[in-house]
């Protein structure tokens, strides 16, 4: 296996055609053909699918593909580093569910690291997309929940795409509302009182799973439901229809304002917010900083 074979695959991957891939490598189509046939022999698998069509990553070449960008990101670093003596920006970026703790910690990493020498990043996002950056190596880390619900079925993916789940605190149920909810004063609050109020929920794309849910109490039979894909929609929603969300307790005026509060939920469920990274792949001294930034939130727990 060689550099020039993993950028190879890289431009094929992103053109699906050989013709083209050969001509923005200047080599030609046989030549090109030969070297990614020479590589899936090496490796024992099929990289690609060949068609009249072009050419498509097979599900082993999509995560071979993952660990090809990562060793030619790094040797384009070294080599503009020593070689061509550039300076480049170091690149991190995180994915997350939709929690404002993990952007706001972010936020603190980059204050701290500055821009001038740093490339950041950062997705909230569906849950599955989470698992697929971390597995595809576009984020560095993600940010999710396990419970008592989803854990067997995730933790089974993690495995399978070879991650691992490290927790960095456990709490319970809460509901996320505006303060102008009549529920908002109560210091507890039930699933019976909250029928009446739509429940808010991010969509989650093709992988609407129950176990893909980003709130606790998927599976709970709600009188009235609402979808929304991002934040903001939400937060309109809690005012403009005094709908509400279950979540971790854990909130930042600094970011979504004053106007909204968290009231414990009556329940005996508990969430474990945790961090999924590529297993046997160290963490850089920005994710290391980024994840002493979210576990200063240990503390912010209700």
């Amino acid at each position: 296996m060689t550099l020039t074979q993993l950028k190879y695959v890289i431009t094929v991957s992103d053109t699906n055609s050989m013709n083209e891939a050969s001509r923005l490598l200047f080599v030609s189509q046989p030549s090109l053909s030969s070297a990614i046939r020479e590589l899936e022999a090496e490796l024992g698998i099929a990289l690609f699918k060949r068609s009249n069509r072009g050419v498509i990553l097979t599900a082993q070449g999509e995560e071979f593909l993952g660990y090809a960008r990562q060793v030619v990101d790094q040797y384009q670093l070294l080599e503009a580093r020593y070689i061509e003596r550039r300076n480049v920006k170091k690149k991190f970026s995180v994915s997350m569910q939709h929690y404002t703790f993990a952007v706001n910690a972010f936020m603190e990493m980059v204050k701290q690291f500055g821009m001038d020498e740093y490339e950041f990043a950062v997705h909230e996002t569906k849950t599955y997309e989470v698992i697929e950056d971390v597995k595809n190596f576009k984020s560095e880390v993600g940010i999710l929940y396990l419970n008592e619900f989803n854990q067997k079925v995730l933790t089974k993916l993690f495995q399978e795409y070879q991650l691992e789940f490290h927790e960095l605190f456990e709490c319970g149920i809460y509901v996320y509302l505006w303060k102008g909810n009549p529920l908002a004063q109560k210091k507890e609050i039930t699933l019976e009182e909250l029928a009446e109020y739509p429940c808010l929920s991010f969509e989650q794309g093709n992988m609407n799973s129950f176990y893909f849910a980003e709130e606790v109490l998927s599976t709970y039979a709600y009188k009235r439901l609402i979808k929304a894909n991002d934040r903001a929609t939400m937060l309109n929603l809690m005012v403009g229809l005094n709908g509400y969300t279950l979540c971790s307790g854990i909130i930042c005026e600094e970011l979504n304002g004053n106007e909204y509060c968290a009231v414990p939920l009556k329940s005996d469920e508990m969430m474990t917010i945790g961090y999924l990274c590529r297993k046997g792949v160290p963490i850089s001294p920005l994710g290391q900083k980024y994840l002493e930034e979210i576990e200063k939130y240990r503390n912010c727990v209700l």
